[in-house]
């Protein structure tokens, strides 16, 4: 069954079959949870709207029109995360989380000290690039999706997203040439 489209899945729960809705929750457990991991507030934001995106995707149960069930569902998270935002008034900052992702065990102790220095430069530097080119860099490298399906969910041209993208990397880049 891992070979079947997440669309084919969600329309499979759509009509009922649950294993279907257990094999699309989990190609997008980690990926859905780290994107907004990383562009929450809190870890505690972060766990609320993850709980939030997936009671949605539950209670609406009805196919999408067209699109990627992934553009779909990181729409939902992002979404979500502005509707927050708005309601609260807060500005967006990084909370002290642990963004390291999945360690290579062979990995020395100074290997693995240095992988977690550099994860967390790379939490401060995220934080003060401005809104849209962080917004763009998580969608893209956390999300995965691609420069049409941002451009898409953001309303803005491919180019513009393009741009931010560069610009965001260009940043980046210079900020965390230590760890590069």
């Amino acid at each position: 069954m891992n070979e079947i489209s997440d669309e084919e899945l969600y329309r499979r729960y759509c009509k009922g079959d649950t294993q279907a809705f257990e094999l699309v929750y989990e190609r997008y457990r980690q990926s859905l949870y780290l994107f907004l991991l990383r562009s929450c507030n809190t870890r505690a934001d972060a766990e609320e709207l993850y709980q939030e995106v997936w009671s949605r995707i539950i209670a609406t149960a009805k196919p999408f029109k067209q699109g990627s069930f992934k553009a779909y569902i990181f729409q939902i998270a992002r979404n979500l995360k502005i509707d927050r935002f708005r309601r609260e008034h807060l500005r967006i900052v990084a909370d002290e989380v642990d963004m390291t992702t999945v360690q290579d065990p062979g990995k020395t102790p100074d290997g693995l000290l240095h992988d977690l220095d550099c994860s967390e430069m790379l939490k401060r530097h995220l934080v003060s690039l401005p809104h849209e080119q962080s917004e763009v860099f998580l969608l893209k490298e956390e999300a995965g999706l691609t420069l049409e399906q941002i451009a898409t969910m953001i309303s803005v041209g491919r180019e513009t997203v393009k741009s931010r993208l560069r610009y965001a990397l260009r940043q980046l880049r210079k900020l965390m040439e230590e760890c590069l």
